[in-house]
């Protein structure tokens, strides 16, 4: 028993002289960070563009040792702590979207991978940009004292930003420059052509270049020519361009409404690419109509004559073979209630004739004839006017009575006729 004890004893006894475990410990050494794009690094103007950036750490410290009886500190001298990163434009013609981001440490050796979304204006010149990446850190900064063995610490911790310049490229590409947009009789419910004049304002020459017309969302401007092929499209070069559009019936005239332009083509290397599409406005004209601006016409009841009506055409354009038709209400009639007009240009007036009569027991007074015009535009389109009034006055006879006059004497022949009747029986009774 007495030998037992003393082995449990001695167990014990060297147990509390075991010395204390080492702990590595370092001299010098810091995070040392670099940067760079990862996967497509080149893009072109007006893409919406995703950035990849490869964050590095490859820091390493000058000695490590081992103190016996010291405690390893928690973070090594080389690890990024609590990073941010954010990424600017300096000067590249770059928007980025993305907010600087807060991302998990980086020891060393180590990497990370932060995406940052972005937009290339739409005026962007080719040509390679550093943009800065912008990373804030913080590093264990007092390893080069040692840490004695106890239950309090007292880290430094240093704070730290670096900026990194990383290279991204603009591709060259065509340029779309609208110079002049022209169209001929555009307006609401017909055809008609646009005329573009466009210049290649990019940093690359096109080859089988297409320029495409395209329609801008509900626009009433509606493309039936899409597509023109102009071949080789170079730097600074303008080409001019001629299509045929519908504008719908729910354009408003005296409106500028949009269309879209884009080019097809194969760029520098080879590859079929399409330019950033280019919005224009489209002026839409004013919408043909006709005014009457003859006078009132008069007529008599029982007579038929021919009566001139003038047509004003106020609009934008040429009404080709118009033709006038009336409306005739009661007490009117006519076998005759159209007539050619021919070729109406802008503003030019024309005369209809017709051959109207009125009946015989047509009451005096101003009537309404409703009146339009039928034609057919440059597209030989079969378009209808508005509908008009015109007024038609219907006078009495010279020397003759009207009918209420007429109906009036013989209600008052009738009057005086039966009070002469009692009169003549009472002077007999």
């Amino acid at each position: 028993m007495k030998q037992h004890s003393i082995i449990i004893l001695l167990i014990l006894v060297s147990g509390f002289s075991i010395p204390v475990a080492s702990a590595d410990q370092y001299l010098g050494g810091s995070p040392a960070l670099t940067a760079y794009v990862a996967g497509i690094d080149e893009f072109s103007p007006g893409q919406d563009a995703q950035i990849t950036v490869v964050i590095q750490n490859t820091g390493t410290y000058a000695e490590r040792f081992v103190d016996h009886g010291s405690v390893a500190p928690d973070d090594l001298p080389t690890t990024a702590k609590l990073v941010t990163v954010g990424l600017t434009n300096g000067t590249a013609p770059i928007v980025v979207k993305t907010d600087p981001q807060d991302i998990r440490d980086i020891p060393s050796p180590s990497s990370v991978t932060v995406t940052f979304r972005t937009k290339i204006t739409s005026n962007a010149t080719s040509g390679e940009y550093q943009i800065p990446l912008t990373i804030h850190y913080k590093y264990f900064a007092n390893s080069i004292s040692a840490q004695p063995s106890s239950d309090m610490l007292s880290p430094v911790y240093r704070e730290m930003t670096t900026v990194i310049p990383i290279a991204v490229k603009i591709k060259p590409v065509i340029k779309i420059n609208v110079l002049n947009v022209t169209s001929d009789n555009l307006i609401a419910g017909t055809e008609g052509f646009l005329n573009l004049t466009i210049r290649n304002d990019g940093a690359d020459d096109g080859k089988e270049a297409s320029v495409i017309l395209l329609r801008n969302g509900q626009s009433p401007i509606i493309p039936s020519d899409s597509s023109i092929y102009n071949g080789n499209f170079d730097q600074g070069q303008a080409i001019r361009c001629q299509y045929k559009v519908d504008v719908s019936n729910d354009a408003r005239q005296h409106q500028t409404y949009p269309v879209d332009v884009q080019i097809t083509y194969t760029n520098s290397e080879g590859k079929i690419v399409e330019s950033t599409i280019e919005t224009v406005g489209v002026p839409v004209g004013e919408k043909l109509g006709f005014i009457v601006t003859s006078e009132q016409v008069t007529i008599k009841p029982g007579e038929s004559r021919v009566v001139e009506i003038d047509y004003q055409n106020t609009g934008s354009i040429t009404a080709h073979k118009a033709l006038a038709r009336i409306t005739l209400p009661e007490p009117f009639d006519s076998s005759d209630t159209m007539a050619y007009l021919g070729d109406v240009l802008p503003g030019q007036t024309a005369v209809g004739r017709y051959t109207i009569s009125a009946n015989n027991n047509a009451a005096p007074g101003t009537y309404q004839l409703d009146t339009n015009v039928r034609y057919r535009d440059s597209f030989d389109n079969s378009l209808i006017s508005d509908t008009v009034e015109t007024p038609v006055e219907i006078v009495p006879a010279k020397g003759a009575f009207s009918p209420i006059f007429i109906v009036g004497a013989l209600v008052s022949i009738s009057v005086i006729g039966i009070i002469a009747g009692l009169y003549s029986m009472k002077r007999r009774r």
